[in-house]
């Protein structure tokens, strides 16, 4: 049970051992193995976002340490046919459907041709803006309906997000038509600087589900089982016909909000060490080993390609030629509007 009297979905405890029977899936070591090696990608990921962001080589970035599975559960509850809305900290998740580190660094980096992914093409781009695209979702979520085609949008936000309208007016309307959406609160804790007692006086987020009308529960954040047994089972649920779900994950913020944050500066090391221990890298990691699927020699295999796959396309991102300064005009407008035409001659030194 959580502070909120609400039951907490959880199979992994803290110490990794099975405090539930697992589901199906995650009694395949290999499957569990393919969840931890996607987290660790994840993380060395975000450390060579932070490397290239530090000495000038990219721009302000969301780090996601301590998060991972989240990002990396959700997306593994999901189908390949179904469409992905993501926040700014889902890294984890999109690695997982096919996005590319290059694409992501080149995104990071500026350059929006990182946004046009191989992989799942129908995937929505990093949304910055708190908490704009729940409503998206259910855009995408009705056209699914509209067309009958068996498909769930999936979209990823913050405890944050949960305070913006945009949030409860997108949950409201999910209910009233019943879409095949399913809303993960990412709760970290913090909203930047703001704690969560600060941001709402619900006992739950997960509790912001009945006014709209729909399910709401809580699942263990840090327990990349319990966050793909919830995701997929809401995702089935909508996929039938069942209506939208709201997810509640705990979790917390490890590291700073973003590169331009100084998390130190409005909590201390006391707030934040209790939750190392915790974390979802580290819990899965013991889980493995105490069952007999991992070891030392596995575990710098895994971290070693890890890094090797993130380095490879980090050194791809940073030689690739920067586009030209006029197509910061060319992709907005079917037709060019005049004054921003004669902006885009003046740029590129035209009367």
């Amino acid at each position: 049970m959580t502070a909120s009297g609400a039951s907490l979905s959880r199979f992994i405890g803290p110490d990794g051992l099975a405090v539930a029977a697992l589901p199906d899936f995650a009694r395949d070591a290999a499957e569990l193995v393919r969840l931890y090696r996607a987290m660790l990608l994840t993380r060395a990921f975000d450390e060579k976002a932070v490397a290239l962001q530090r000495t000038g080589r990219l721009g302000t970035f969301a780090v996601s340490l301590g998060q991972e599975a989240v990002s990396v559960g959700v997306a593994a509850g999901m189908r390949a046919e179904d469409v992905f809305l993501p926040s700014f900290r889902e890294q984890g998740g999109q690695l997982w459907r096919g996005v590319t580190p290059l694409e992501l660094f080149l995104y990071w980096g500026g350059d929006e041709r990182g946004s046009d992914f191989k992989g799942p093409r129908q995937d929505f781009p990093i949304c910055i803006p708190v908490g704009s695209h729940p409503p998206h979702a259910v855009g995408v979520a009705m056209a699914f309906k509209l067309r009958r085609e068996p498909r769930v949008a999936v979209c990823v936000l913050g405890d944050g997000a949960t305070s913006k309208g945009d949030f409860a007016e997108a949950i409201n309307m999910a209910g009233v038509w019943n879409a095949p959406a399913v809303f993960v609160v990412n709760n970290n804790r913090w909203a930047i600087s703001v704690p969560l007692a600060r941001q709402t006086a619900a006992r739950s987020l997960a509790q912001k589900a009945v006014a709209a009308g729909i399910p709401g529960e809580q699942v263990d954040g840090n327990d990349v089982v319990a966050v793909r047994a919830t995701v997929e089972r809401a995702v089935e649920r909508a996929r039938g016909g069942g209506g939208p779900s709201l997810v509640e994950a705990l979790t917390y913020r490890l590291g700073d909000h973003t590169t331009a944050d100084d998390a130190s500066r409005y909590r201390d090391d006391a707030e934040v060490s209790p939750h190392w221990a915790e974390e979802p890298v580290l819990r899965l990691r013991r889980h493995l080993t105490a069952t007999g699927a991992w070891d030392r020699a596995r575990e710098e295999q895994a971290i070693a390609a890890a890094a090797a796959a993130v380095n490879a396309d980090a050194d791809r991102y940073l030689a690739t030629p920067a586009q030209p300064r006029e197509t910061i005009f060319d992709f907005t407008y079917a037709a060019m509007p005049a004054d921003l035409d004669a902006q885009r001659r003046a740029a590129l030194g035209g009367a």
